[in-house]
């Protein structure tokens, strides 16, 4: 793709056409505090065990994504290597810092500070791509963008304001408005509009910078488990099966993913709406999918009876990760992949099972089905991905 088309003024803020694809150490440092904010998510889900403690969690780890996925974007135009571009992340990681910082107490007294971080990175980000690239085709589109912030940023600021039985569903409000934007093209009518045509966006970065997320929503998975042996102090035999279905479970999760998006990102179909759909909602979803798998994991290893919350957790994050799953094949490639439902049914099956004779069954009679539906999963993924391959080349 074409870099912008008009000069920036100023001078090198701009990524070489030539290297669009790179992803900067800049990139991979502001990454590091998403790191910590996953962990907080994951705490809090566990912590508040319920449907309204994962509605919390849900719309909390909405904000956590969206302002990782707009400073994402935001980097397919912008140099890593200039000291302006390096600034900005670095003042962009603060505000995230100050968002994981709050995770925790985002529905209580900190619900200002989580919220007045999220809309500060939500105005810093396109001010500074509108500046930036003053009288082209990128300032254009973030002017649309800024708008839209902008209204979701009164929402969220309002809703930090009100008592926390009234925050969920003004916040819920505030993440309709934010995740809405880009689907109507961030179109205000007679005011504003950018079109996901005019949005000259890089599939080979999107799908590295999605990659490295993923990996780090998988590492907390690594943490979790290690932190909950190192807390029991006594590593027995129980615990050690624990530790390897776990461990089995976050390798089977692992390959499934990139024996999907792991290659081929240019062979998809579409422009930038499909990219969208593939790496801002779609891996929204695999991301949180693997954070609730996370958690499963250390409720296995601190809880020695199944629960009804534990069954829900084990299947609930492999199937919020198929659903993305879903929604990836159907916007990159434009198929509805059977296996996924077939998946889906039977990890629902599971569950149900799990839920209603908790009393009678053992950890493992969940952890052990879960892992034979996913570990096959990724078995004929792996293979119809090969296959592919071979007939293309062929």
């Amino acid at each position: 793709m074409t870099a912008e088309s008009a000069a920036p003024p100023w001078r090198g803020v701009a990524r070489h056409a030539d290297r669009r694809s790179e992803v900067g150490p800049v990139e991979l440092f502001f990454d590091l505090v998403y790191v910590f904010a996953i962990i907080q998510l994951s705490h809090v889900l566990i912590d508040h065990l319920s449907w309204h403690g994962f509605a919390e969690t849900a719309v909390v780890f909405a904000a956590v994504w969206w302002g990782w996925n707009y400073t994402a974007w935001a980097m397919n135009w912008l140099n890593p290597s200039n000291t302006a571009v390096q600034l900005l992340n670095a003042v962009l990681m603060l505000a995230s810092l100050g968002m994981a910082v709050a995770i925790p107490y985002a529905f209580g007294d900190a619900g200002l500070l989580f919220a007045g971080c999220f809309v500060f990175m939500g105005i810093l980000r396109p001010v500074f791509m509108i500046l930036a690239f003053k009288g082209g085709q990128t300032a254009s589109n973030y002017r649309a963008l800024l708008s839209w912030s902008a209204l979701a940023g009164v929402v969220w600021i309002a809703g930090a304001l009100l008592p926390p039985d009234v925050r969920l569903w003004v916040w819920l409000l505030a993440v309709a408005i934010d995740y809405a934007a880009p689907l109507v093209d961030f179109t205000i009518p007679g005011v504003v509009r950018a079109p996901m045509e005019r949005w000259d966006t890089d599939p080979g970065h999107l799908a590295e910078r999605n990659r490295l997320v993923f990996i780090i929503a998988l590492g907390e998975s690594i943490l979790l488990m290690g932190g909950a042996l190192a807390d029991e102090g006594v590593v027995d035999a129980g615990n050690l099966l624990s530790l390897l279905l776990g461990f089995a479970g976050l390798t089977v999760l692992w390959w499934n993913y990139f024996a999907l998006a792991g290659h081929d990102v240019t062979a998809g179909q579409g422009g930038t709406g499909a990219l969208r759909f593939a790496f801002a909602y779609a891996h929204a979803l695999m991301v949180l999918g693997a954070i609730v798998v996370a958690v499963s994991m250390e409720l296995r290893l601190t809880h020695d009876h199944l629960t009804p919350g534990l069954a829900l957790v084990a299947v609930g994050g492999p199937l919020i990760y198929l659903a993305g799953n879903l929604l990836f094949l159907r916007s990159r490639f434009g198929r509805i992949a059977r296996s996924r439902f077939i998946a889906a049914a039977l990890l629902a099956v599971i569950g149900a099972v799990a839920a209603v004779w908790h009393d009678h069954l053992p950890v493992a009679a969940v952890t052990l089905p879960v892992l034979v539906v996913m570990a096959s999963l990724a078995v004929l993924t792996a293979r119809s991905r090969s296959a592919a391959g071979a007939r293309s080349s062929g």
